[in-house]
């Protein structure tokens, strides 16, 4: 693994976007998972519609991480209005960090993390949150690891099965 690179992600990465969310969801939940919601999550939330328009709200962003030309893992924030739940003004929401199960370890997710809060203290933000899968605990200790607290809970619907996020925040210091 050579140095990661972080580049932002347009338009014309559509396609590279669509391979790495699909694959890195898949890798990460279809074990606990049933086939048919997988399939309607990855159906519905990558699709190359829903993306582009993703892509294009004012308040949101997409990041690839990027080792030797290859998309290793992404990073997706929302701020204002595009939050999709809290919608604070002085708020940036990690909506996805996701990496290829072969770079778990690597410190990849930390880059991604990293690159958030730097973005957050840019503009100048008071806190950071986002919502993981309860039964992600290699993402719950990942986010508790970097001074995140669970605050909330709330519904994520895979398919027709509801399961419970719970919503870690982050206070930055100004």
């Amino acid at each position: 693994m050579g140095i990661i690179e972080i580049k932002r992600v347009t338009v014309d990465d559509i396609a590279e976007l669509q391979k790495i969310g699909r694959e890195t969801f898949l890798e990460t939940f279809s074990e606990s998972n049933n086939e048919e919601n997988m399939a309607s999550y990855l159906s519905e939330s990558f699709s190359e519609i829903k993306l582009i328009k993703e892509l294009n709200n004012a308040g949101s962003e997409f990041y690839f991480a990027v080792d030797n030309n290859t998309v290793i893992g992404y990073l997706k924030l929302n701020t204002g209005k595009y939050q999709t739940e809290i919608q604070d003004d002085k708020a940036l929401e990690i909506e996805r960090i996701y990496v290829l199960r072969a770079f778990h370890g690597k410190k990849v997710g930390q880059i991604l993390y990293e690159k958030a809060l730097q973005i957050a203290e840019v503009l100048g933000l008071s806190f950071i949150w986002l919502g993981v899968w309860e039964k992600n605990l290699r993402a719950i200790q990942f986010y508790e690891k970097n001074g995140f607290v669970a605050f909330d809970k709330h519904i994520f619907k895979l398919g027709d099965d509801e399961q419970i996020d719970i919503m870690m925040k982050k206070e930055l210091i100004k």
